[in-house]
């Protein structure tokens, strides 16, 4: 039955195929596919070889020393992405991951430093408590039927308003062990650890989404929910384990956030939210047209952060990444939208 419902959950164009109705064939069409799957990877190439060659920012920009500044400054923000792709599966949105992430990080900061913890405790705590803020929302959307848009952004402003009331808007700065901060900050084999962590974060979110049950299930409950429910899924129990998921992965974030600063600020995590929607609304157009991918994200991230660090190097205002990352973020939503309506799904 499971196996039945993976294949229930198909793109329209597949099924058409296999009813014998067979797309028109042509170098055409072929043409506009490979654009289609490959061009926001074209363009990040495009972008990078003209940040590289152009006489005022190439030799800052090709510097090892920019390079690994782009990929550390992005791991978080990767990572916040990737616990937004699992929601994004099963049709539903989380914008509640940036301010999880925040949470978690108050929370392993004040671990360590306010009750002093030894750090793998305060690690652990900071992932149970984004898994629990996770479950809940996974609860109330799941098994009570609230709005998901409702329920995470409620979640995201009642976060972030124990944030400040615990830090009364200040930082948690002592007594971070060096081992978590040396994370953050040193790199082994000239590339930066936070950005091996992310990867390795990357791979598992991957392997799940794409060699395991659940994440099958999660896609065709994204795709159909009535098909889904049809053939024996059990609709409410996948929805919530992909809130549940996001919590966990947002946790984890979290301590990566901690790592990378040094301190846990009363940030509400909103500024980690847009960038990382715009990186998942960015991988429905890239690789797997129509579907959120952890590889479509990652291109999402890099085409983000290479456009604004390749902005700033040329002597752009200081405005300009928050102009770029909100008119990203549109036109990924609108093409998101194109490319669903072409491929007959409905929802992300």
């Amino acid at each position: 039955m499971t196996d039945v419902s993976t294949d229930s959950a198909a793109l329209p164009s597949d099924l058409a195929t296999s009813r014998g109705q067979h797309p028109p064939a042509g170098r055409g069409r072929s043409v506009a596919g490979f654009v289609e799957r490959y061009g926001l990877l074209l363009l990040l190439v495009a972008m990078i070889l003209v940040f590289a060659l152009l006489p005022s920012s190439g030799e800052a920009f090709r510097s090892a020393a920019n390079i690994s500044s782009v990929l550390a400054s992005q791991a978080v923000g990767l990572t916040v992405a990737l616990a937004l792709l699992f929601p994004m599966a099963a049709g539903s949105f989380d914008f509640s991951v940036g301010a999880v992430t925040a949470t978690s990080s108050v929370v392993a900061a004040a671990s360590v430093s306010h009750v002093g913890l030894p750090l793998p405790v305060a690690i652990l705590l900071a992932i149970v408590s984004g898994t629990l803020a996770g479950a809940v929302l996974g609860l109330l959307v799941a098994r009570y039927g609230i709005n998901p848009f409702i329920a995470t952004l409620g979640m995201a402003t009642l976060l972030g308003g124990a944030v400040f009331a615990y830090t009364n808007g200040l930082q948690i700065s002592k007594d971070i062990p060096e081992s978590l901060t040396d994370l953050g900050s040193l790199s082994v084999f000239g590339v930066p650890r936070i950005v091996v962590a992310a990867a390795v974060i990357a791979v598992a979110v991957w392997f799940v989404m794409r060699h395991t049950p659940l994440g099958r299930h999660l896609f065709a409950v994204g795709s159909n929910a009535s098909a889904a429910r049809l053939v024996g899924l059990n609709v409410p129990r996948i929805t919530f384990l992909s809130f549940a998921l996001a919590g966990l992965v947002a946790g984890v974030a979290g301590v990566l956030l901690l790592a990378r600063q040094g301190a846990a600020t009363s940030d509400n995590g909103m500024n980690m939210l847009f960038p990382a929607l715009t990186a998942v609304f960015l991988s429905t157009i890239v690789f797997e047209v129509g579907r959120p991918s952890v590889l479509g994200t990652v291109v999402g991230v890099l085409f983000v952060a290479v456009s604004v660090s390749g902005l700033t190097l040329v002597g752009a205002p200081s405005w300009v990444s928050q102009v770029f990352n909100g008119a990203a973020l549109l036109i990924a939503v609108g093409l998101a939208g194109i490319s669903r309506r072409r491929s007959g799904r409905g929802r992300p």
